[in-house]
């Protein structure tokens, strides 16, 4: 496009037509659909608010899914600054570890096998914890093999490369596992490790409800205090304020809090009861998640793996300079992305008992949104985003419309690359001088 002369005084500025009015025009059409959006949720909430808040419900078990997926997607990218997308094909073998480790093995009852005698539940918990890490271990070693073999000999090659890669490795491995003597190109359905019960308010006693509203009222007192002792220049308050056991509190007593509420108290609005309810699988989707993350915040933050795994992402040719192994770090790090999908294969096909090898695309591909959206490369950035992506998703499905719910949940991505293009919690990006 030819430039423009635009007089200015007594001088001559040449310009180039930007498009900023095209931008703005765009941004405009967003945000109207937005406000569309947000008309028909709040008039749906006013309707039936009821079954609004069972969606609320139903995403966060979504949300928490979706979490452990992201914290791989913005691990590795913090690390090596590549979009993992064979991520969510190692969620898929996940599944699939469990499917047959459960209905194979029978993995998720030995415990009842070896000491009949054992309590049931006990039992169930400990054969339940079997399969995830079985699962795990699957997948953090498939994750280890794909970086060693796919990643690494590209590591020092143009980012396409690596990303092309990355592309291929996840078509391999869907279609490799429609194979006959590998999965199976047909839908299977899960077995459980553990029987589906519904909770409502009358099966929750008030005293539990109590005790986890005390461990959340605690931890937020601590943290309060923590805050303010760290704002005067106390040192160790600041780094006890950081400490996995008081965001274990925040995190679980926070989230438990709010679903007990929801369904143990059961509110009466003009004249007619809240029938909320939550399933067990919920709850151990959320209790699962949030340990995972939690255990993974601690690794990252108070090990020698984790402060050469931040050292590593902050500069590497530094880091191999003080003796860090970098190349063991980067493997370490495919291993707990590998690791924390395994457990979500796990905790999605308990909760929608269906699996099959296609199954890692839309939910990887969401993941990715909700790492993005909450800002990729920031743990706690992952967990926001991925339970917006689960809120976004269920009630554009329940008060929208079905097919449009992966289109609106895709919509957020473009949203906030228009609005923040780091993400919630990402940083903008540094300019040069």
């Amino acid at each position: 496009m030819a430039a423009v002369q635009v007089k200015q005084g007594s001088s001559a500025v040449p310009f180039r037509r930007s498009g900023l009015w095209f931008n703005r025009a765009s941004q405009g059409v967003l945000a109207l659909g937005g406000v569309g959006v947000l008309y028909a949720l709040v008039r749906a909430a006013a309707g039936n608010p009821d079954v609004f808040f069972q969606q609320v419900l139903n995403g966060l078990q979504l949300g928490f899914i979706y979490a452990l997926i992201a914290l791989g997607y913005t691990m590795v990218y913090g690390i090596v600054k590549l979009i993992n997308f064979a991520h969510g094909d190692v969620f898929m073998v996940g599944a699939f570890t469990s499917f047959y480790a459960i209905s194979m093995l029978d993995l998720h009852r030995w415990p009842l096998l070896v000491w009949p005698a054992m309590n049931e539940s006990v039992g169930t918990i400990v054969g339940a914890v079997t399969v995830i890490l079985i699962s795990m271990v699957m997948c953090g070693t498939l994750a280890v093999t794909i970086e060693r073999f796919a990643y690494r000999p590209l590591r020092n090659a143009p980012r396409i490369a690596a990303l092309i890669t990355a592309i291929g490795v996840s078509f391999f491995l869907e279609y490799f596992g429609a194979l006959p003597f590998a999965y199976t190109n047909n839908y299977i359905t899960y077995p459980r490790p553990f029987e589906l019960s519904v909770l409502s308010g009358n099966a929750i006693p008030r005293a539990g409800i109590g005790v986890v509203c005390g461990v959340f009222v605690l931890a937020c007192i601590a943290y309060g205090v923590l805050t303010w002792l760290a704002r005067r220049g106390n040192q160790k308050a600041l780094v006890w304020r950081r400490h996995p056991l008081l965001q274990l509190g925040l995190l679980l007593g926070g989230f438990l809090t709010v679903v007990l509420i929801l369904v143990g108290v059961v509110p009466v609005v003009g004249g007619e009861e809240w029938d909320l309810t939550v399933s067990n699988v919920m709850l151990v989707i959320m209790v699962a998640s949030i340990f995972l993350q939690v255990g993974l915040q601690y690794i990252v933050q108070r090990t020698r793996l984790g402060k050469a795994m931040r050292a590593s992402a902050y500069d590497k040719p530094t880091a191999r300079l003080m003796g860090i192994n970098v190349d063991m770090v980067i493997a370490a790090t495919f291993a707990l992305a590998g690791g924390l999908a395994g457990a979500a294969g796990v905790l999605y096909a308990t909760a929608f008992k269906q699996v099959h090898h296609l199954m890692g695309i839309i939910p990887g591909l969401k993941a990715f949104v909700a790492a993005v959206i909450g800002g990729i490369g920031s743990i706690p950035g992952a967990l926001v985003g991925a339970l917006i992506m689960g809120q976004t998703e269920v009630i554009s499905a329940g008060f929208i419309s079905t097919p449009m719910r992966d289109a609106i949940a895709f919509s957020m991505l473009i949203i906030v690359l228009l609005i923040r293009p780091q993400g919630i919690f990402g940083e903008p990006p540094g300019e040069k001088v």
